[in-house]
């Protein structure tokens, strides 16, 4: 059973560099079980006290596995696994303007307001 596994950047250094892998495994348990035993160190990455790490995202053919069975997702040959780190940061401010036009500065049809 040949099962794609699209590693992130950040992961790289546990695959030699390959944006892809290929394992095998009938649920993504035994699919992380085998990537460790070809890749040693990249399951400590992806899994935390028996589950998926909080900011670590893995797809199944574009679905979230959380919503497909976590960690005891199945799989069949061909399948397309991705993770992907979580992207979190940036700022907003605390309080939304009510619509994006009260961002522009104020204007009349002949131009801007004269204050």
């Amino acid at each position: 059973m040949a099962i794609e596994v699209r590693i992130p950047t950040i992961l790289r250094t546990y695959t030699g560099g390959a944006k892809a892998v290929d394992a095998d495994g009938s649920t993504l348990t035994a699919l992380i079980d085998d990537l460790e035993s070809n890749h040693p160190g990249i399951k400590d990455r992806l899994i935390e006290n028996g589950d998926l790490r909080r900011f670590v995202n893995v797809y199944i053919n574009d679905e979230d596995v959380r919503f497909i069975g976590g960690l005891e997702a199945g799989l069949t040959d061909g399948d397309q696994v991705v993770v992907l780190p979580a992207v979190a940061g940036g700022s907003h401010p605390t309080t939304l303007p009510a619509s994006p036009a009260s961002l522009l500065p104020p204007t009349t049809p002949r131009g801007p307001r004269k204050p």
